[in-house]
C-alpha cells in the first residue's frame, strides 16, 4: 500500500467518523440519515478507487529514485507534527473543560487543530493540495469556537464536526481519483 493511499484511507475514515458522530440534533432526522449513508458510500468509494489506483501505480512511481517512498511521508518531521497535534488536541480539551466551556466546543477545537496539522503537513510533504482541506477544517473549527462564544452551541457539531467530515471525505475522494492519473501524483521529497 502506498503512503498516499494510507493517508487517504486515514482521512476518509476520520471524515466518516466525524459525519457519523455529528449528524444528530438539531439537524432534521432525514438529513442526518442521508448524510451518514453518503459518508459511508464515499468511504467505500475512496477504498475502491484508491486501491485500484494504488495497484495501477505500484510499478514504482511512489518511490522513484528514493527507495520505497515511505521515509519522505512518515519521517521524523511527520512524527513531530502528529505528536504536536495530539498534544494540542488533548491539552486543549483539558483546558476547555477546566474553563467550563460547553462540551460541543470540543469538536470545534479538534477540527481547528486537525486543519492546522494538514496545513503544516502540506509544507512538510511539499504537497500544496493538502493545505486546502486544512484551511477549510481550520475555518470550520474557528467558526465553531465563535459559535460557542456567542452561545450558539447547538449547531457546533454540525458545522465543525459533520462539515469537517464532509471536507475530509471530499478531499480523500479527490485524492483517490487523482491517484489514478500517474502523471499527477508523485511522492513528496524529504
Amino acid at each position: 500500500m502506498s503512503p498516499q493511499l494510507l493517508g487517504l484511507l486515514i482521512g476518509s475514515g476520520f471524515g466518516t467518523a466525524f459525519v457519523l458522530a455529528n449528524t444528530g440534533d438539531p439537524l432534521p432526522e432525514g438529513a442526518g440519515i442521508a448524510m451518514r449513508i453518503l459518508a459511508v458510500v464515499c468511504l467505500l468509494a475512496v477504498v475502491v478507487v484508491g486501491f485500484r489506483g494504488n495497484r495501477r501505480g505500484a510499478t514504482g512511481r511512489e518511490g522513484a529514485g528514493r527507495g520505497d517512498g515511505w521515509p519522505g511521508w512518515f519521517g521524523p518531521r511527520f512524527g513531530l507534527v502528529v505528536v504536536a497535534e495530539f498534544a494540542l488536541i488533548f491539552g486543549g480539551i483539558a483546558v476547555l473543560r477546566a474553563l467550563d466551556a460547553p462540551q460541543e466546543i470540543n469538536v470545534a477545537w479538534i477540527a481547528l487543530i486537525v486543519g492546522l496539522h494538514f496545513v503544516v503537513l502540506a509544507r512538510v510533504w511539499k504537497r500544496g493540495a493538502i493545505a486546502v482541506p486544512g484551511v477549510v477544517l481550520s475555518g470550520l473549527g474557528a467558526a465553531g469556537m465563535i459559535m460557542a462564544a456567542v452561545s450558539s452551541v447547538e449547531w457546533i457539531p454540525f458545522v465543525s464536526g459533520a462539515l469537517s467530515g464532509v471536507t475530509l471525505l471530499a478531499g480523500s475522494l479527490y485524492g483517490a481519483a487523482m491517484s489514478r492519473s500517474p502523471a499527477r501524483v508523485a511522492a513528496p521529497s524529504g
